[in-house]
């Protein structure tokens, strides 16, 4: 989700960057990454706004996804399964192709089978059934594979399965999330956490950024982002978790902390995953977003910790 490399830099995805510092990257600009030095920003005017974004876009489909979220909680929990069902199902499409342009074959119709298990059988068969499912997907993929003879064998079987964990496995963890009576409201803690994220590394970005975090990786997410996004984090986790949850804000603010630091390793680890294949976005599914999985990076790596901090620390009464 992060920008191009900065001026006189070469991008680590092999092309080298203009006179202008908006080099010819390998991803979107990242929200918390507007306002570092060297930032191609244009005209403020422009619909893309500071952030190279199409803004009116973006927001307008966040604003669809934000609506689909919850009316699918509160009208029938399941329902809200499908949507996940679906969004990562197009995630694991987009990431299987991007693999098969960059020579690593990864079966797609067992992939999907086996996601679909984990996002769903949870929800009824708990922490168990998720466990057993990714074991017999990772089984099935690896069979499958060997049947195609033994050449490039580990190198698409090691692609297969970086796919069965990364999104399926991770996205196992929604069920066990939504499964409690209070199921919908700690869903809606998940995500507005990482909501905030990028809603603060936007605006601190945008006014403040200066400092660079990981050149190498995101030449312009900023320290000064990281900071915004914190600060909303906390603050919303604390809110949330006490109004809708009924738990401590101490209890809250740790989920907000762990939301941030996991929802910044999320961009981060698909900005190298993205540099590494040599593409700017997985997708082009949604306007001013890119594709499913430069959505849900960040919401996969937030995630767990969620959902394990939620349970020790507000447990279901």
């Amino acid at each position: 989700m992060d920008g191009t490399a900065a001026a006189g830099d070469r991008n680590p995805a092999g092309g080298a960057t203009g006179p202008s510092g908006a080099g010819h990257g390998t991803e979107r600009d990242d929200p918390a990454d507007a306002g570092v030095p060297g930032h191609p920003s244009g005209d403020a005017g422009k619909a893309t706004g500071r952030t190279g974004r199409n803004l009116p876009a973006a927001v307008a489909v966040g604003v669809a996804l934000g609506a689909v979220v919850i009316g699918s909680l509160y009208f029938v929990k399941v329902a809200f399964l499908v949507v996940v069902l679906v969004a990562v199902g197009v995630g694991v499409h987009e990431i299987v192709k991007a693999l098969g342009d960059h020579g690593v074959r990864v079966p797609l119709a067992p992939l999907l089978a086996g996601m679909a298990a984990m996002v769903l059988g949870p929800y009824w068969g708990g922490a168990t059934f998720l466990v057993g499912a990714f074991a017999v997907t990772v089984m099935v993929l690896l069979t499958w594979r060997m049947f195609q003879g033994a050449e490039g064998f580990v190198k698409d079987a090691t692609g297969a399965l970086f796919v069965a964990a990364y999104p399926a496995l991770i996205a196992g963890f929604v069920p066990l999330l939504l499964a409690p009576e209070d199921g919908p409201d700690r869903v809606i803690v998940f995500v507005a956490v990482t909501v905030c994220s990028d809603i603060g590394g936007y605006f601190a970005g945008i006014f403040l950024g200066k400092h660079r975090m990981s050149p190498l990786i995101s030449p312009k997410k900023t320290w000064e982002g990281f900071a915004g996004s914190t600060l909303a984090c906390v603050v919303a986790g604390a809110l949330l978790v006490h109004f809708l949850l009924g738990g401590d804000y101490w209890a809250g603010a740790i989920v907000g902390l762990a939301g941030v630091a996991c929802a910044t390793l999320g961009d981060l680890v698909e900005s190298v995953i993205k540099r590494d294949i040599g593409i700017k976005d997985m997708g082009t599914l949604l306007p001013g977003h890119g594709g499913a999985m430069d959505r849900l990076d960040s919401l996969l790596f937030t995630l767990v910790p969620t959902w394990l901090l939620l349970t020790l620390l507000v447990p279901v009464a």
